[in-house]
């Protein structure tokens, strides 16, 4: 959490590997990220961490299963068996039924239920979300904030969440702030 304008979304920028630091190092495990050739960061965002932002970034012209199995046709991984584990990952979020409609013919909490399913698909061990309930009603934040914490457990994930919402962060198991640069427990 942190004021706008904190660098919350810089940070999780640099933690999953799409932004480069200015100073400092960023480890995951035994790898320096800044040390990885755009390829290999690619790779590692690819294989490794699962991304949720405030904004779907759902491809229009498919279908929910499409973009879902987007990650793993990425990967190399044939349509014939990335279909499977995308209509798995679409079951997890309660969205079975909506596996064929296209991104326009679902609400925003249908979205947003896709792009965690799309960020699961490949089996992460990373979760980075930034405002994943930015955009949504009371409830149906409530809905998802509640669906990040099952996934975060049952897929053993390691998950890093920025929100202004204390309600959401109160649900998280430590909760902390960017103030003047520097990360403070609360």
């Amino acid at each position: 959490m942190g004021a706008s304008g904190a660098g919350k979304s810089t940070l999780l920028h640099c933690l999953g590997g799409l932004d480069r630091p200015t100073a400092g190092q960023i480890f995951c495990g035994e790898r320096e990220l800044q040390r990885l050739s755009e390829t290999e960061l690619a790779d590692f965002r690819n294989r490794e961490v699962g991304f949720v932002w405030q904004i779907h970034y759902l491809l229009p012209e498919f279908t929910a299963e499409e973009n879902v199995m987007m990650p793993l046709l990425i990967r190399g991984i044939a349509r014939e068996e990335a279909a499977p584990t995308a209509r798995a990952r679409l079951a997890e979020v309660g969205l079975s039924a909506r596996a064929h409609h296209r991104a326009g013919e679902l609400s925003g909490g249908e979205q947003q239920r896709v792009v965690l399913a799309r960020a699961l698909v490949g089996r992460p061990k990373y979760l980075l979300a930034d405002e994943p309930t930015g955009n949504l009603d009371e409830r149906t934040g409530e809905v998802i904030s509640a669906l990040l914490g099952d996934l975060h457990r049952s897929h053993g994930l390691t998950s890093i969440f920025v929100t202004h919402n204390p309600n959401f962060a109160r649900s998280c198991d430590r909760v902390l702030y960017l103030q003047n640069g520097e990360l403070a427990h609360v």
